[in-house]
């Protein structure tokens, strides 16, 4: 039997979702906030839908800053946001 796929909650739509079909967002002991695409950077995650939609959700509700336990500037979100439509064309 092969592995089962840990599941994590996405904190646009709330819905728990396998790993692989989730961005990663991590937040570095330094404060850095960055996308994680390989999902071993080290720090603390939040994860969210491959899609600007439940990224723009999970803005409005602040999740992203509760999750990560920190406060987080306009610009980073717009760097995060532009990160994942990136993420989002390579899918489409």
């Amino acid at each position: 039997m092969g592995k089962v796929e840990p599941l994590r909650k996405c904190l646009g739509c709330d819905e728990m979702i396998g790993k692989k079909g989730l961005l990663r967002i991590v937040r570095s002991k330094e404060g850095e906030i960055a996308l994680d695409l390989t999902g071993k950077k080290n720090g603390r995650g939040a994860y969210i839908c491959k899609s600007s939609e439940c990224f723009k959700k999970a803005v409005k509700k602040k999740s992203l800053e509760r999750s990560l336990k920190c406060k987080i500037g306009g610009e980073v979100y717009e760097q995060l946001e532009a990160e994942i439509k990136a993420a989002e064309g390579e899918e489409a």
